[in-house]
């Protein structure tokens, strides 16, 4: 029987690193992005060609959307697992941030993908081993300034989680976060000119920063079969920063 993940974010590095090591793991994939859908396009075709059996289809949704729950339900044959890997954040002094900012930040981190859970509930539920992971954040569980927003929204996945993994277990739904600390992205280097780098990496007990695969290998253990007995946990892959 053929499993089906809907990876929301697959246009990121973390996004596009887990539809790779899912799909290495057997998985069918709904691939959703927004803005950048030509790298879809071209994770499609590399996915196409390397596992046959298996299907990849296209999603373009706006989390923006008031109405995108309406318009996703309707695209989807069936699904048996929802990876959460979107998100935005906001660099400012939470005193100077502006409504429309905080408003942007919750609809996109917490209330889309809690409306899209909501609304695939019993999709999930049909298969006994339906499965769901967010993508948090160490800032979820320690805060952090000039972040103030992005870190209220992980906490709260966190929190969500937590308490909805106790309503949907007996259905065989398991509900987890993952919270990476700093990941090697390009979105982070950016960020991280000139010695910043070195200097974050050396406050790192791991010494590095993450690669986008150290993040895609626990969600495929997560997805895993074998995981159904972990469930309402916020599993922090930092290298032991900020825990």
């Amino acid at each position: 029987m053929m499993k089906r993940a809907l990876l929301f974010g697959a246009t990121g590095a973390i996004g596009q690193s887990a539809a790779r090591t899912l799909a290495a793991a057997g998985w069918s994939l709904y691939l959703q992005g927004w803005h950048h859908m030509d790298r879809i396009g071209a994770l499609l075709t590399d996915l196409a060609a390397d596992y046959p059996q298996q299907e990849f289809l296209p999603l373009q949704l706006d989390f923006t959307a008031r109405d995108a729950v309406a318009a996703l339900t309707p695209q989807l044959y069936g699904v048996d697992a929802l990876v959460f890997s979107q998100g935005i954040t906001d660099y400012e002094l939470f005193a100077e941030a502006p409504a429309a900012v905080l408003d942007a930040q919750w609809q996109v981190n917490v209330r889309m993908p809690l409306l899209i859970t909501q609304a695939l509930q019993e999709k999930l539920a049909q298969s006994g081993h339906g499965r769901v992971v967010y993508l948090g954040s160490v800032y979820g569980g320690q805060g952090s300034p000039m972040e103030v927003m992005y870190s209220t929204t992980k906490g709260a996945l966190s929190a969500f989680a937590q308490a909805y993994a106790r309503e949907v277990a007996s259905l065989g739904i398991t509900v987890n976060v993952l919270a990476p600390g700093a990941v090697d992205t390009p979105m982070n280097a950016a960020m991280l000119a000139g010695g910043a780098k070195t200097a974050l990496a050396a406050e790192i007990p791991a010494g590095r920063l993450a690669q986008p695969q150290d993040i895609a290998y626990w969600l495929q253990v997560l997805l895993a079969p074998q995981a159904q007995y972990l469930t309402g946990q916020t599993i922090y892959v930092s290298g032991g920063w900020r825990i």
